[in-house]
């Protein structure tokens, strides 16, 4: 059995959503903490991780004090990138594979940086029977997405990378992402190691929005 993979110094973007693996997160970047960051991962071809803040704001207040991180993040890699006018930068970021922080560091300029250890990636897991609604409505939801102009697309509604509409932890992944969820069930969801408990709990959430049947 293969030792887990680490990383050191990885730069941290905290965050009041959660990125889940082979997700696509669109975001507007004007700290100067971040524009450093994200202009040095573009150049290196390298990942920055996403975590989930645990208290704190996105965007550093004077004063106040240093954000708390949630324990687990997604590694994300520089998928657009712009930058439509001085000091602000416009990116989709794609979800790649979790990690749990073993060590963090705020740098004096505010930025988190932290050596990681790499999470198993989900198993493949094949929706059961009784799951199917759950995926059939996701797809029915892209395919919608798709057919409209791109202007008409509600913010935040990126179709993922690599649709695998037959994977429980991919379809369970995107709905995740999707429904207006309190943070911490979002940053639960995106814990769990069992991708048929994940899809299990989601599609319980379906039913109660009735989204699914």
């Amino acid at each position: 059995m293969s030792e887990p993979l680490t990383l050191t110094s990885l730069p941290l973007f905290p965050l009041g959503t959660a990125l889940f693996p082979a997700g696509r997160l669109p975001l507007r970047v004007f700290e100067v903490r971040y524009l450093d960051m994200i202009g040095k991962c573009q150049r290196a071809g390298a990942p920055f991780g996403v975590v989930a803040l645990a208290q704190g704001s996105e965007v550093r207040v004077a004063g106040a004090p240093p954000e708390q991180l949630q324990a687990v993040g997604t590694l994300a890699h520089i998928e657009q990138l712009g930058q439509p006018q001085p000091g602000l930068m416009t990116l989709v970021a794609r979800g790649e594979q979790r990690f749990r922080i073993d060590r963090q560091h705020r740098l004096p300029h505010g930025l988190w940086v932290a050596d990681v250890t790499l999470l198993p990636l989900d198993p493949t897991v094949a929706v059961p029977d009784d799951l199917q609604p759950a995926a059939n409505a996701l797809r029915q939801l892209h395919e919608r997405v798709a057919a409209q102009p791109p202007e008409d697309v509600p913010a935040g509604v990126l179709v993922a990378c690599d649709a695998a509409y037959d994977d429980c932890g991919w379809v369970a992944n995107r709905w995740a992402e999707l429904l207006p969820l309190p943070l911490a069930t979002r940053y639960q969801l995106l814990t769990l190691d069992n991708p048929l408990i994940r899809l299990e709990l989601v599609a319980d959430m379906l039913a109660r929005a009735g989204i699914s049947a």
